[in-house]
């Protein structure tokens, strides 16, 4: 006779937990990108062309938040993606 771990049948359901937790990391659109909040103040009229934004940010790094700065500031890109200005 095998002998199971006691709580085995929790297995199916820590998997779904972590499948979950995985897909809920990724977050919002809105938590995508440190950026979304520069985007919308300093270039909405780009919106929602990621390159034009990008753009717009560099000719506003001054003046950008420190934490889309972070961001954009080693690569000269965001997160954002067009899908979400949708």
């Amino acid at each position: 006779m095998r002998k199971l771990f006691p709580f085995s049948f929790l297995f199916p359901f820590l998997l779904a937990f972590a499948a979950a937790t995985s897909a809920s990391a990724q977050g919002t659109s809105q938590e995508r990108s440190d950026c979304m909040g520069d985007a919308m103040r300093f270039c909405s009229s780009d919106i929602p062309f990621v390159e034009e934004i990008e753009s717009c940010l560099q000719q506003n790094i001054a003046r950008l938040s420190p934490a889309c700065r972070r961001e954009f500031a080693p690569t000269q890109s965001t997160k954002l993606r067009e899908e979400h200005f949708q």
